[in-house]
């Protein structure tokens, strides 16, 4: 499977995507978090000069702050967050063109079972004649 997708270039491209994305979304997250550092540094030196409501106020903004960084995170990068979301959108049709040549080419070949050898580690050893890989990118119109 590895294979096969490093050589699908609309591959490649939604990785590309998705480090950008990815990055922009990183940078918004480390923007509110060092404004929150910010804010805390200047209480700390600011602190001996304030009231009691003043001290109150400034750590409710900071806390406030490193919530919205922490809601802002979780949003892009959650479980269920955007680059979730993302990733699935670009990835879905590409992985589902490649299911749909692997099984074609199993059900003209009579085979039961197609294995990626790369990611079962069960696998000792699997002959280079019932390789498929080069097959599955023809009929994608790769190579």
């Amino acid at each position: 499977m590895e294979y096969i997708l490093k050589n699908i270039p609309a591959y490649e491209r939604a990785n590309e995507q998705l480090a950008q994305v990815s990055k922009k979304w990183q940078a918004e997250v480390e923007a509110l978090t060092t404004e929150a550092q910010t804010m805390y540094k200047n209480y700390q030196n600011e602190v001996v000069f304030l009231s009691a409501e003043q001290k109150k106020t400034k750590q409710d903004a900071i806390m406030q702050k490193e919530q919205s960084a922490a809601q802002l995170k979780q949003k892009y990068f959650g479980p269920e967050g955007e680059l979730y979301k993302k990733r699935t959108a670009l990835m879905t049709p590409i992985q589902d063109e490649i299911y749909n040549a692997v099984k074609d080419i199993a059900d003209l070949r009579g085979y039961q079972l197609v294995l990626d050898r790369a990611s079962d580690s069960g696998i000792i050893f699997g002959s280079p004649r019932i390789d498929i890989s080069d097959e599955v990118l023809n009929k994608l119109g790769y190579k």
